[in-house]
């Protein structure tokens, strides 16, 4: 496995900027032949952890969601691994995400949405699922928690992030 066993376990992400950071510092732990799946609701950080470790590897960006191409890759510009980031929610099957036909050996691989999706493509990887938190009060719209206001608190809230290596 990679560099990530000193990431294993869980903790607490206090905002967007401290996803990045966390995501920078597990980049620069990948290395080639690193697969990563994300897992979390919409909106819980994915793809800014992906933009951190992109920066931690060093790669060529900008890194976006690839929802509509289904996978994207940043070379390196420091002579490391490219980075395939892949969102999985439109394909079927691990069969669609094994036509893409990505280097897994040579690439540090990203699967947003990609839990059940690598089985069988490799005999390990790292799965790190984000959990949306709420940092309303848990009172009645007439308080606040929800309407316009609502989006803005949830996207405040901290994420607990686990990290968890595979088979």
């Amino acid at each position: 496995m990679s560099g990530l066993d000193a990431f294993a376990g869980e903790r607490e992400v206090a905002s967007p900027a401290d996803m990045e950071a966390l995501g920078r510092r597990i980049g620069a732990a990948l290395g080639a032949g690193d697969l990563v799946v994300l897992t979390g609701p919409l909106g819980a950080g994915k793809t800014t952890l992906t933009r951190g470790i992109g920066a931690g590897l060093g790669i060529r960006g900008p890194v976006q969601s690839p929802t509509f191409v289904l996978a994207r890759t940043h070379p390196s510009l420091v002579g490391g691994p490219a980075l395939v980031h892949v969102d999985a929610y439109r394909l079927g099957s691990p069969a669609e995400l094994d036509d893409l036909d990505i280097d897994l050996a040579h690439a540090a691989v990203i699967v947003e949405w990609g839990r059940g999706m690598v089985d069988g493509l490799v005999d390990r990887w790292w799965e790190i699922e984000i959990e949306r938190g709420w940092s309303g009060t848990g009172l009645d719209t007439a308080c606040g928690t929800a309407g316009p206001h609502a989006a803005e608190m949830e996207d405040a809230a901290p994420r607990t992030v686990r990290i968890t290596p595979r088979p």
